[in-house]
C-alpha cells in the first residue's frame, strides 16, 4: 500500500512539474494554441506530441506485462461505443477548456503556484459534476418516476 501511494505521489509531482514547464498551467498559452483563426500559438502541439509518443511506449511496455506491478489485473474501460453522452460531454469539455484555458490537471498543478482563477475553475468543476450526478441519479433507470 505505501509503494503504491509514493508511486502516486511521485507520478503526480512529475506530471505537474511537466505540466508546469511545458507551459500547460497558462491560460492565456492554452488559448493560444487553442487559437487556430487568429494568432496560434503552436509550441503546445509539440507537447502533445511529446506526450503521445512517451504514452505510446508506456502503453507498449506495459501491456507486454502479465499484469500491472501493483495490482492483480489491468482496470481498463470495457465500454467501446460512441454515444451521446460521449460527444456531450466531449463537446463540453473542449468547449470549456476553450473558453478558461484550464482542464482538471492543469488547474490543479496551477493551484501550487496561488492560481485563484484555477481555484474557481475547480470550484465550477465540482459543481458541475455534483448536478451531473444529481441528474443522472434522477433518470436513472431502477428509480420510479411519478407524474
Amino acid at each position: 500500500m505505501i509503494a503504491r501511494t509514493l508511486i502516486a505521489l511521485v507520478a503526480g509531482t512529475v506530471f505537474g512539474v511537466g505540466l508546469t514547464v511545458s507551459q500547460m498551467i497558462d491560460p492565456a498559452k492554452v488559448q493560444g494554441f487553442l487559437d487556430v483563426a487568429g494568432n496560434w500559438d503552436p509550441s503546445l502541439a509539440f507537447v502533445l506530441g511529446g506526450a503521445l509518443v512517451v504514452s505510446a511506449i508506456g502503453f507498449w511496455t506495459v501491456w507486454r506485462r502479465p499484469r500491472p506491478v501493483l495490482d492483480s489485473r489491468f482496470h481498463v474501460p470495457s465500454a467501446g461505443t460512441i454515444d451521446r453522452q460521449l460527444l456531450v460531454g466531449s463537446a463540453l469539455f473542449g468547449v470549456g477548456w476553450g473558453m478558461v484555458g484550464f482542464c482538471p490537471g492543469p488547474a490543479i498543478a496551477n493551484l501550487a503556484l496561488g492560481g485563484g482563477d484555477a481555484l474557481v475553475f475547480l470550484a465550477a468543476m465540482v459543481v458541475g459534476m455534483g448536478l451531473f450526478e444529481g441528474w443522472r441519479w434522477l433518470n436513472s433507470s431502477g428509480r420510479t418516476r411519478t407524474a
